[in-house]
């Protein structure tokens, strides 16, 4: 899920991007970037639904140890996250965040190609996400970065309403 990148004047801009794995030092900065993202929406959300999707530093720290978590950064700030979790011969994309100064910037883009690129690498198949129908500039993004939405994959998070998407990766061979 992400509260995605749209066109607005006054923006940051790509120059300088970095993606680099987080460190339990990023945990803090990544819980604020998840709350200030999606606090915009909160009333869209249950109670449980918005606490989820807006885990705070030790459920941040519980989530590196689930599997990687990457952060896009200008000038050392930290603009975005993404994280993932290895499940069976996918990818599934969570914690997706770009704060609404940074949206239109490309984070979100380059954080989605960091992610794609680690699970090529993984050897698996396919990118899984789910968010929920309210997020209409997420929905965009990675409609636009080649994502499908699924027809099952119907669910709730904490009576929240999600639906899956997905995307086929290519995987890359090992190496000899």
């Amino acid at each position: 899920m992400e509260a995605a990148e749209d066109n607005r004047a006054g923006m940051v801009s790509a120059t300088h991007l970095e993606v680099r794995r987080a460190g339990p030092e990023d945990a803090p900065a990544i819980a604020a970037v998840l709350h200030e993202s999606f606090v915009e929406f909160k009333a869209l959300y249950t109670e449980g639904g918005f606490a989820a999707t807006t885990p705070g530093t030790e459920q941040v720290l519980t989530r590196m140890r689930e599997g990687p978590i990457w952060v896009a950064l200008r000038e050392a700030v930290v603009m975005g996250t993404v994280g993932a979790v290895v499940r069976d011969d996918s990818v599934y994309v969570r914690g997706m965040a770009v704060l609404p100064a940074a949206r239109a910037s490309g984070a979100g883009t380059a954080l989605l190609q960091h992610v794609e690129g680690w699970a090529s690498g993984q050897g698996c198949g396919r990118l899984l996400l789910s968010t929920t129908p309210f997020l209409s500039s997420a929905i965009r993004l990675y409609e636009r970065y080649g994502f499908r939405r699924m027809d099952e994959g119907l669910h709730a998070l904490f009576g929240t309403p999600l639906f899956t998407m997905e995307k086929a990766v290519e995987r890359t061979p090992p190496r000899s």
